[in-house]
C-alpha cells in the first residue's frame, strides 16, 4: 500500500523530533568538554576567532577569578568640516559658524567686508 503525501510528512516531522532529541543529549556532552578545555589552557574568545555575543560567552566559561576576554573602546569617529564660506588671501578658511577667527577680524578692520571675503 503507498503512503499518502500527508502520511510521509507526519513520518518526517516524527524522525526529525528523534534526530532534535539526540542532538540535544549529544550537545550537552560536547559543550561541557569544550569548557573544561577553555578553562584549562586559558583560551580567550581572540584565540578562538570569536568577537561580539561570542565573545561574552567564552569570558562567562572561563576558569573562575580568570579574565578571558577584554572590552575594548572603539575610537571616535572625527565628523567632518562643514562647507568654507570665507577665504583670505593667505589661505585661511572660516566656515562662518562659531567665534570669528582673528584672521577675519583683521581683514574686517582693514576694509573688507564680508562679501569680499566669501568664497564664490
Amino acid at each position: 500500500m503507498a503512503k499518502t503525501l500527508a502520511q510521509l510528512n507526519a513520518q518526517i516531522a516524527e524522525l526529525q523530533k528523534k534526530v532534535d532529541a539526540v542532538k540535544a543529549k549529544e550537545a550537552v556532552g560536547v559543550i561541557a568538554r569544550i569548557k573544561e578545555a577553555i578553562a584549562h589552557y586559558g583560551l580567550t574568545a581572540a584565540d578562538l576567532g570569536l568577537s561580539g555575543p561570542a565573545a561574552k560567552a567564552v569570558k562567562a566559561i572561563g576558569a573562575p577569578g580568570q579574565v578571558v576576554a577584554r572590552k575594548t573602546r572603539k575610537k571616535a569617529v572625527k565628523k567632518p568640516g562643514g562647507v568654507i564660506r570665507y577665504r583670505d588671501e593667505a589661505g585661511h578658511a572660516w566656515t562662518g559658524h562659531g567665534k570669528r577667527p582673528g584672521w577675519f577680524l583683521a581683514a574686517l578692520e582693514s576694509g573688507k567686508t564680508a562679501q569680499d571675503l566669501e568664497v564664490k
